[in-house]
């Protein structure tokens, strides 16, 4: 078993949206023996190895030669396996503590283009008004089409104060856009919450982090004291969160939960089959719950609203999720370099996997164009537009790969949490105050 069950799900590496799974190891790796086939093409990769050492016009690093042959064999899998060198694998470590400079984008690859999922709130991005769905065709006059994504992250990322300008296609333009932005230090605040018309609460959680668990309790004690203890429902924003760490994740949905399953795993190896139960102790009264979600929430997010829906003790709201069913594990590795592997499946109570699929929101309710601005909203990346993504499994069958269909299109920027979808959970919550006292006749 593991020595360090920090399971991490969803990790925002360098400010980008990866949407990974991770389980943080420390242990030392059993190398299975090899078969015969293998040492045959092992040996063929040694030839080449040794050809390009001698025989190339400039004199080569062995070590960049490992790192780019493993980089290539990670990019022959699914989009969420990587190489990570040591510099990044460093950072990667310290990004989950909460804060990174850069400018604060969630991007992801879709269909060979650099896309942004979504604007951190209030940062360099955000500010200059980059949407999700924007594409990033040029950073800093390079163009970004044969870029990777860990490529495409050390070129936006950068010490506070300096400046990168890169340019945008939007649905709408007639041509890009530059937009210059100033790095800074990125401060990722994984909960907020407020009170709305004194009787019900409202908590946004932007991605699952080392204290978020802790935050989340002080919002709700805070929340009941404003209240002055007639808290009278309470809605959860996971709009546009990528995930983050699973057992922060799990932690919050035990909060909901007092007993049962609230996520499982299957991966092919014994020690990859897990599931996470809830416990009665610590779980918050049952409030009336509202769950909102979008297609950008995924991975750790999708993980609570699933257990949240399975488990009915909420109603879950907004338009279908990003579909990240997939669990990464992180290996460092001897030099100080990490691998990031997809190594199994989560699926929710019910037995439901949502790999390329999502969660369908009980009630859906799609975001309105604010005003002022054009009709067009850009296509929000879903877990199925990425190239070489895992098809869906349930219960160990697989599924016929799906048709090809068109992305929905959804509001491409979320504003401070005063919108229509907020404002329908809102009535919803009063509502079933409302039916609640007529059944009791009042």
């Amino acid at each position: 078993m593991f020595k360090n069950k920090k399971i991490k799900i969803g990790i925002l590496i360098f400010g980008v949206f990866l949407l990974g799974v991770a389980i943080g190891l420390s242990r030392s790796h059993r190398v299975s023996a090899l078969s015969n086939s293998m040492y045959e093409d092992l040996k063929v990769f040694t030839d080449v190895l040794g050809l390009l050492q001698k025989e190339y016009v400039e004199e080569i690093h062995s070590k960049d030669l490992i790192h780019g042959a493993i980089k290539g064999m990670l990019e022959t899998l699914d989009p969420h396996s990587a190489f990570m060198p040591p510099n990044m694998y460093k950072e990667m470590q310290e990004e989950t503590k909460g804060r990174f400079e850069g400018l604060g984008l969630e991007i992801t690859i879709k269909e060979g283009i650099l896309t942004v999922v979504s604007p951190i709130e209030d940062t360099p991005a955000y500010k200059a008004g980059i949407q999700a769905g924007d594409q990033i065709i040029r950073i800093n006059g390079e163009p970004t089409k044969n870029l990777t994504l860990i490529e495409s992250v050390k070129r936006l990322r950068g010490p506070k104060g300096t400046q990168v300008t890169i340019t945008i296609m939007r649905e709408g333009f007639t041509k890009p856009r530059d937009f210059t932005l100033v790095r800074d230090v990125i401060p990722i605040r994984s909960v907020r919450y407020e009170l709305l018309d004194q009787y019900y609460g409202y908590i946004r959680i932007s991605q699952f982090q080392e204290k978020t668990d802790g935050e989340f309790e002080k919002a709700i004690k805070s929340l009941e004291e404003q209240s002055k203890g007639t808290l009278k429902g309470l809605i959860l924003d996971m709009r546009n969160n990528p995930g983050g760490l699973l057992d922060q994740a799990v932690k919050i949905a035990d909060r909901f939960i007092d007993s049962g399953v609230i996520v499982s795993m299957q991966g092919r190896r014994e020690e990859q089959k897990m599931k996470f139960h809830a416990h009665p102790n610590g779980t918050f009264s049952r409030y009336p719950l509202v769950v909102l979600v979008n297609s950008g929430s995924a991975s750790g997010a999708e993980i609570v609203a699933g257990a949240i829906q399975d488990h009915g003790r909420g109603i879950i709201m907004g338009t279908q999720t990003f579909g990240k069913g997939s669990v990464q594990t992180i290996f460092p590795l001897k030099d100080g370099s990490g691998l990031r592997l997809t190594t199994a499946r989560y699926y929710t109570p019910n037995g439901r996997s949502i790999q390329a699929k999502g969660i369908v929101p009980d009630i859906i309710v799609k975001p309105l164009q604010p005003e002022g601005e054009k009709t067009v909203t850009p296509k929000h990346p879903t877990e199925k537009d990425l190239e070489r993504h895992l098809e869906d499994i349930e219960k160990g069958v697989p599924k016929e790969k799906p048709k090809k269909e068109e992305v929905k299109k959804e509001e491409a920027k979320e504003k401070k949490p005063l919108d229509n979808q907020l404002e329908r959970a809102l009535e919803l919550l009063k509502s079933w105050e409302i039916f609640k006292n007529i059944a009791k006749g009042k």
